[in-house]
């Protein structure tokens, strides 16, 4: 497979969105969950046509991404999902307020698994609910859920968990067994699961990305999933996400929403989205994992040459990574130095939670080239 190429940095900068527009020129933007690859086929034909038609209006009722997805979820993950039980809305972070406000009452604690996007920590209060944390467990050689901590939550009277599968900014994609066992305890204390996995579809060669409705047939109950084409396939600004069900109980629960959280849905997302998902855009998706898999260990290689006191574990999936540059005293935000220093930004690592005092996280979702002058950067600062 020939990896994806990335667009040049100088028609990049033409770019209006986030990434190309916060900072300055000097200023390498490696922050936001944006990337530089050359959009899918399918979807730019989709966005043309939609745009030479003038379809610009209201989105319709069934825009066909339910079936797009179903059939994307069969191909990619072996999840055999029932498009009937798919309603969508304007983003993730959208869906996952809205099921909140309906699974748990006023007040109640929803468990977060910390670091942890920083959408989370507001996302929870914007639903009526309290965070309550249990960071993630450190092996030493990975993360993962701490089963004990979220049970004891649970025991205590948490009601649900939100779940990022895979998890951001970790890049862990959760074992099968792990998320059949987080069921079983959401089960036992009646409480509910919502997963956003919105970097699903970018799980990287040598993993298996598991949708945690069908992990076990506990968690099809007691789970909600809300997926988007956005960040695979850099649709963030089209906004569309789908929340999806795998329980007549659950279902219930998705379709008594509002009409109005389905009609946020952008048509351009869905138009885009559907293209996305389609077997037609799979060739692309594989380039780009292709692409993905090469920077992800170029990273490694860089960091060890240029910052070999960073520590960094190559993630499972995305194209996010997390790294530990406290042994260079660069103070608990180190993104601010580097930012002002070295001209990279980088997305603050505190924000991810207490567990990220000392961290950043780099997107290396771009050419190999703009990640080599990157990490040079980093290594002339950390020389100084």
């Amino acid at each position: 497979m020939t990896p994806l190429q990335a667009l040049p940095v100088d028609q990049l900068r033409r770019r209006s969105s986030t990434k190309w527009r916060r900072y300055p020129e000097d200023v390498l933007p490696m922050f936001v969950a944006e990337t530089d690859f050359v959009p899918a086929p399918a979807v730019t034909a989709a966005l043309a046509r939609a745009v030479e038609l003038g379809d610009t209006g209201y989105t319709p009722p069934d825009p066909g991404i339910r079936d797009a997805y179903a059939g994307f979820a069969e191909r990619r993950f072996g999840w055999t999902v029932d498009p009937a039980r798919i309603r969508t809305t304007c983003d993730v972070m959208m869906g996952v307020v809205e099921i909140l406000r309906r699974v748990v009452e006023p007040g109640s604690r929803v468990v977060v698994t910390p670091p942890v996007y920083p959408p989370f920590y507001d996302c929870v209060p914007e639903a009526g609910a309290v965070v309550e944390r249990v960071p993630l467990r450190d092996t030493g050689d990975a993360w993962e859920l701490d089963l004990a901590g979220i049970e004891a939550a649970f025991a205590d009277g948490a009601r649900a968990i939100l779940l990022c599968n895979p998890h951001n900014p970790t890049g862990t994609v959760h074992s099968r067994a792990t998320l059949g066992a987080l069921a079983e305890i959401a089960s036992k204390h009646g409480a509910v699961v919502v997963s956003d996995e919105i970097h699903a579809p970018l799980t990287g060669r040598g993993a298996t990305f598991t949708p945690f409705l069908d992990a076990s047939p506990t968690a099809a109950r007691v789970g909600y999933a809300v997926v988007s084409a956005s960040k695979a396939f850099n649709l963030a600004g089209l906004k569309c996400a789908l929340m999806v069900t795998a329980d007549d109980a659950t279902a219930a629960v998705v379709r008594s929403l509002p009409d109005e959280v389905e009609w946020r849905t952008g048509l351009f997302g869905a138009l885009a989205a559907v293209a996305a998902f389609s077997p037609e855009s799979d060739g692309w998706l594989d380039a780009q994992l292709a692409a993905l898999d090469e920077n992800r260990l170029l990273l490694a290689d860089l960091l060890a040459e240029h910052v070999p006191a960073a520590r960094y574990r190559i993630p499972d999936a995305g194209f996010l990574a997390w790294i530990d540059l406290s042994a260079l005293g660069w103070g608990e935000n180190p993104a601010v130095k580097v930012l002002r220093d070295a001209k990279v930004a980088l997305h603050f690592g505190p924000l991810f939670g207490e567990e990220g005092r000392g961290h950043v996280r780099l997107n290396f979702g771009c050419s190999p080239d703009v990640l080599r002058e990157a990490v040079q950067r980093l290594g002339a600062l950390a020389r100084s």
